[in-house]
C-alpha cells in the first residue's frame, strides 16, 4: 500500500499525517517527496501559526522508511544517494518550517520516523510509545543530518548507545534521556497537543520564527564567531514591529494581544 501524506488545518494549525497502517505507517519513496512538497507549500503560507505531525491510528506514529520499497528504490550506493535526496529533502523541509512543529507521537516510532519526529520542535508522545533507530539491524548507516539532529537532542552517549546497539526506548527512557518534551495517556494525547498548538498559535508568529533563526545559527556556530552584521541584529529585530507594539499595548492594558506577524 503506498504512503498517503495527509493535510488539514483547523484555526491557524496544520495536521500532516503519515497513513499507511498497513504497513505500520512505512514511509515509501513517493511518500518522502510528497511529505516535502507539503511542508515546502505550508512553509509559504501567511495563515499557519503551527504545525502538528502524526500517524493514522495509536499503534504507530512511524515505522520509518519503508524496507519493502528498498528493492526498487534503494539497493545500491547511486540508488541510495537518489533515495537520500527525497528523505532528507522532507526532513528538511519540516525543520525549514518558520513556525513550531510539534510531533504527536502514538505507539511505534522507529528508524525514520524517530528521524522525522526528531525534526520537529517539540515532541509529545503517549504512554504507548516506543522509539528505536535500529540501523545496524539492516546494515545501513544514518546520514550526517540525522546523526547531527540525534546528537544535539540526546547527546554523544545515547547517540552511540542507540546506533550500535539498535534498542527500543519506552517512553519513559525517551523522556530520561530528552528525546521527547512530554509524556500523556493515549486518552489525552490528542486533545493535549491540540490545546497546546492553538495556544501556541495565537502567539507572536515572529518571535517564533526568528527564534527558530537564532536557534539554527547556535547550532550552527556555537562559539558565535563571525557572525555577520545581520546576525547580530536579528535579536532586536522584533522592536521594530507591530507585534511588538500589540504586545506591549496588551500587556499595559491587561488584554490578550492580537498578533498579525508584522
Amino acid at each position: 500500500m503506498p504512503t498517503e501524506i495527509n493535510l488539514s488545518v483547523n484555526a491557524n494549525v496544520a495536521t500532516i499525517k503519515i497513513e499507511n497502517p498497513l504497513s505500520l505507517n512505512s514511509i515509501d519513496y513517493n511518500g518522502w517527496a510528497n511529505l516535502q512538497q507539503t511542508c515546502t507549500d505550508l512553509a509559504k503560507s501567511k495563515e499557519i501559526k503551527a504545525a502538528i505531525f502524526t500517524g493514522t491510528g495509536n499503534k504507530c506514529f512511524s515505522s520509518g522508511a519503508d524496507i519493502k520499497d528498498f528493492i526498487n528504490t534503494r539497493y545500491n550506493k547511486p540508488s541510495a544517494k537518489k533515495y537520500a535526496e527525497v528523505f532528507d529533502g522532507a526532513l528538511n523541509a519540516i525543520e525549514l518550517m518558520p513556525y513550531p512543529t510539534i510531533s504527536l507521537i502514538k505507539g511505534l516510532c522507529f528508524g525514520g520516523g524517530c528521524e522525522l519526529a526528531m525534526t520537529t520542535d517539540i515532541r509529545i508522545a503517549s504512554d504507548t510509545s516506543i522509539f528505536a533507530i535500529p540501523v545496524s539491524k539492516l546494515g545501513i548507516l544514518i546520514g550526517y543530518g540525522e546523526m547531527k539532529r540525534l546528537i544535539h537532542i540526546v547527546g554523544k552517549s545515547t547517540a552511540s548507545y542507540l546506533l550500535y546497539s539498535g534498542k527500543r526506548l519506552d517512553s519513559q527512557e525517551a523522556l530520561r534521556v530528552g528525546l521527547i518534551n512530554e509524556i500523556k495517556s493515549l486518552e489525552s494525547i490528542d486533545s493535549y497537543v491540540s490545546e497546546l498548538a492553538q495556544n501556541i498559535s495565537k502567539t507572536a508568529p515572529l518571535s517564533h520564527s526568528r527564534h527558530k533563526q537564532i536557534m539554527k545559527i547556535v547550532l550552527d556556530n556555537p562559539s558565535l564567531s563571525n557572525l555577520s552584521e545581520e546576525e547580530k541584529s536579528l535579536p532586536f529585530e522584533n522592536f521594530e514591529t507591530s507585534d511588538y507594539q500589540e504586545g506591549m499595548s496588551a500587556f499595559t492594558q491587561h488584554r490578550t494581544p492580537k498578533f498579525n506577524g508584522s
